[in-house]
């Protein structure tokens, strides 16, 4: 039997003759499409309703300049242990930085122990805050950070450059899916957060639109891609329900940090309990996808390699798959968490507490729940995604009835043939 390969794979090529039901999941599909255009028409911000705050570099005298670092000198500031507010503070040397702005002016700042601790060398672009207020003769400047736009330009092109090498037209794609995801999160979901949009809805609608677009961007056009994309948003909904409960529940207020309490000052229409419910929806969608996608493949390569099972006996083989693939996929979210929380499990865990003190804190027990619910959700995805992708392939029948009607021999007329006596 001859397939005909596209960049979808083989397995693919079991959808071909199949044009009903592909007709009928394209209508679903496009309607699924309309509404969540609509949704995100709706709940599209008005510039006005956006809450926006000061920029403090952009006042008059005010701006943020870079520089290279020309020389560093240790110096004694005379830090205590315990800082004004009664904390711990960092102590030893200040670091003197003498630097070569880029307009060519020289400046002399002086950083904390911490900075100077974490090492800075002759050569280290920064940036500068500048200040000049009307009619001074000569700026001052500060320390804002470190300047790595051109390191982390550097290694996102290195990334781009490994993927499109070992994925090819697929890793170009996904970099394209990847940018249309941010996005789509920068000029949609974030700013209709600040104008006060209920959070999980914007979250669900904003998620739901991004996977549309993405995974037919990424995996084509194919009953295959539809099989994941309702695994996905099935995965989605589950998410987003637990994470609704979830967070009244445990008592989750989303302030955590003063940077959180800047927000609530800032954007006072905001709710950050709701903030929080809308990050587990998005912080667990790439696995989601992963599996999902996964799942649906899992399911026509079965399909393809073994034409005569039936669609339990299918279903059984993709979930042992999916089942090696859920294991892994709970340590991935598990350690992903947290290495982002690493500084303040340190923290915590410096302060010698118990660990249930630690799990109980604001910031801990958001990035355990988030975990939690991104799980559960995660998990049920795979036998959801896998039941719709073995009732979308084709059936039994269909497989083997097309193999039979190849393999099969046409009967040879001269068999039948009357022989002469």
């Amino acid at each position: 039997m001859s397939h005909t390969h596209s960049h979808l794979g083989a397995s693919d090529d079991l959808d071909q003759g199949r044009r009903g039901l592909a007709t009928v999941l394209a209508v679903v599909v496009g309607l699924l499409g309309v509404a969540l255009a609509v949704a995100v028409w709706i709940l599209w911000p008005d510039a006005d309703d956006v809450a926006k705050a000061p920029n403090p570099y952009g006042t008059q005298g005010v701006s943020i300049v870079s520089a290279t670092v020309t020389d560093v000198r240790a110096v004694d500031c005379g830090g205590g242990a315990v800082g004004p507010d009664g904390l711990p503070a960092v102590q030893g040397d200040c670091g003197e930085l003498l630097l070569r702005t880029s307009d060519g002016k020289s400046a002399s700042v002086t950083v904390q122990p911490a900075v100077f601790r974490s090492g800075v060398d002759v050569g280290d672009a920064v940036d500068l805050v500048r200040v000049q207020p009307e009619g001074a003769s000569e700026p001052t400047y500060e320390f804002l950070d470190f300047d790595r736009g051109m390191p982390l330009l550097w290694l996102g092109l290195a990334c781009a450059l490994v993927i499109v090498a070992v994925a090819r037209w697929r890793g170009l794609l996904a970099i394209a899916g990847v940018v249309g995801t941010i996005g789509a999160i920068v000029v949609f979901v974030l700013p209709a957060l600040l104008a006060g949009e209920n959070p999980l809805v914007v979250a669900v609608v904003g998620s739901s639109a991004i996977m549309l677009v993405v995974l037919y961007l990424v995996h084509g056009v194919s009953i295959r891609t539809t099989a994941a994309l309702f695994g996905t948003l099935s995965g989605l909904a589950i998410t987003a329900i637990l994470g609704s409960l979830t967070t009244g529940w445990t008592h989750l207020t989303g302030i955590s940090s003063e940077d959180d309490q800047i927000l609530m000052a800032v954007a006072e229409q905001i709710s950050l309990s709701g903030v929080v419910t809308a990050s587990m929806v998005i912080a667990g969608l790439g696995v989601l996808n992963d599996v999902t996608v996964t799942q649906a493949s899992a399911v026509w390569e079965l399909r393809s390699a073994q034409p005569g099972a039936s669609r339990r006996q299918t279903f059984m083989s993709a979930m042992r798959i999916g089942r090696d693939h859920i294991a892994s996929s709970v340590y991935t979210l598990v350690f992903a968490y947290a290495g982002t929380a690493m500084t303040v499990l340190l923290l915590v865990t410096a302060y010698d507490r118990s660990l249930l003190d630690i799990a109980g804190t604001e910031q801990v027990g958001a990035e355990i729940a988030r975990t939690l619910v991104g799980l559960i959700g995660l998990v049920l995805a795979v036998p959801i995604t896998t039941a719709i992708a073995a009732a979308l392939a084709p059936g039994p029948s269909d497989e083997a009835h097309a193999g039979d009607a190849e393999t099969v021999p046409p009967p040879d007329p001269a068999a039948h043939a009357v022989r002469p006596r």
